[in-house]
């Protein structure tokens, strides 16, 4: 069978990358810039590192390509310099045979790379793609770290208490590479929303963005949802439909609920992150595919493998990065942060004039335990806003949500002798009694999948009837 590669459109330069061209040689001088003119870039040339660093002030580029040996200033000197100047400029050495051990002398003192001389164009014009990837994460990054300092926040992500700073730190080490990732955390945390912002700050972020939701997708089509079928497939397959991984292809697909695959589709995804080819239901053809996969689960990984519902070998293949989101009781100084946000957003988007929160439902807000984490304050606020009469949130503005569960919770008392099993399937009875027996809700309260719900409900035999809204 053969192999169909997907295609891809090289990438075209912006028009205002600036590439400083340092080479002594005349003629190689004029012909780096007469090619790199013809690839799109504005280029400028020097004869000498003295000569360049002239240049620089007003040239002003983004990249400094220079040969390593020249008389006066060479390249490791001028290297060197614009370290010192500290303008971000990013360097790439030429060298030619015999001074390699110095050029790596180079990449030790912060060039990005270097070319042996004669050059292969087309390897120069992947690393200028790469350089110019890098340098556009770089300058988001940096836009993000201001805003961290200034708002407390980092891109749609709010908080800067210690334990969101250290997923703003793996976000950032994350971003730039290709490596799987693994987010991990409560329901409501905003795992998606991590994961967005990975896909962001990548080189990708110009590529699609591909989510799907494991739990939400009826076994019997997952894999068709994530490999796409040809016509005839199956019954009801009246025309071939592309599928997740073909979806993304070039860019990040996202893959929520791991935990929730059957061991048979779990086998199958394992051989597609392994060979990075896939096969369409009914299909022949291999087709190859470049993509980056973040996944999320809101169980325990470690124990999903001990139980058997997640493969060990496919878990280790998705956690390449590693990214804990801790629940919301456990980063409390970020609420007045969250609060306040949340308040601006819905206010501005239902058009209110709500200002802020009145002093007593700001304490009952900070008070609460949140076990459904942001995604339950939020809801909360953006009711709240709406309800609100005056400029400010007042306590009756707040749903029963907010002041309910912590009493209701005294009702169900934990006894020495009680299994596991009846701590659980109490937790479960009062939670849906708290949520009116809404199911969705109770899932979301309780940190685990609607599907899980359903299955704990069958295993108690408790009585499954009631709203799923």
């Amino acid at each position: 069978m053969g192999k169909t590669a997907m295609a891809d459109e090289p990438s075209a330069p912006d028009d205002h990358v600036r590439i400083l061209v340092v080479e002594d040689d005349a003629a190689a001088r004029v012909g780096f810039q007469q090619l790199l003119t013809s690839w799109g870039y504005t280029v400028e040339a020097a004869v000498d590192g003295e000569d360049a660093l002239r240049m620089v002030p007003d040239f002003r580029p983004d990249i400094v390509l220079t040969d390593l040996v020249m008389p006066g200033l060479d390249g490791l000197g001028l290297l060197r310099a614009l370290q010192q100047e500290g303008d971000g400029v990013t360097t790439v050495i030429l060298t030619a045979q015999g001074t390699v051990d110095t050029a790596v002398e180079a990449l030790k003192q912060g060039a990005y790379d270097y070319l042996a001389k004669p050059v292969d164009f087309q390897r120069l014009r992947v690393l200028l793609d790469k350089i110019i990837e890098r340098q556009e994460t770089l300058r988001e990054v940096k836009t993000l770290r201001r805003q961290l300092a200034e708002h407390g926040s980092f891109g749609s992500m709010i908080g800067g208490s210690a334990p969101m700073r250290e997923v703003y730190r793996l976000v950032e080490q994350a971003a730039p590479t290709s490596a799987s990732v693994l987010i991990t955390g409560e329901s409501g945390t905003g795992k998606e929303l991590v994961a967005q912002t990975i896909h962001r700050l990548s080189p990708r972020a110009s590529a699609p963005w591909v989510p799907l939701n494991c739990a939400a997708i009826p076994e019997t089509l997952l894999e068709s949802e994530l490999f796409g079928h040809e016509r005839g497939a199956f019954t009801g397959a009246i025309e071939r439909q592309a599928g997740c991984f073909e979806l993304a292809h070039r860019g990040t697909l996202f893959l929520d609920e791991i935990a929730e695959m059957t061991p048979s589709t779990q086998v199958k995804l394992l051989r597609v992150l392994q060979e990075r080819s896939f096969r369409r239901l009914g299909g022949r053809a291999e087709q190859s595919v470049d993509i980056r996969v973040i996944a999320a689960t809101n169980a325990d990984p470690a124990a999903a493998v001990r139980k058997g519902t997640l493969r060990e070998d496919l878990y280790y293949r998705l956690n390449v990065v590693g990214i804990h989101l801790p629940p919301l009781r456990e980063r409390k100084d970020d609420l007045p942060l969250l609060i306040d946000s949340f308040v601006r957003e819905f206010s501005a988007q239902n058009r209110r004039s709500v200002a802020g929160v009145a002093p007593a439902a700001r304490r009952v807000l900070e008070d609460y335990g949140w076990p459904g984490n942001v995604r339950e304050l939020r809801n909360v606020i953006e009711r709240a806003t709406i309800m609100a009469a005056g400029r400010l949130i007042e306590l009756g503005d707040l749903p029963p949500l907010g002041r309910a569960l912590p009493a209701a919770s005294g009702g169900e008392r934990l006894e020495p002798g009680m299994t596991v099993d009846d701590v659980e399937r109490r937790l479960i009875l009062l939670t849906l009694v708290h949520t009116g027996n809404n199911k969705t809700r109770a899932a979301e309260l309780l940190g685990i999948s609607l599907k899980t719900l359903h299955n704990k409900l069958n295993r108690f035999r408790l009585d499954d009837a009631g709203s799923d809204a």
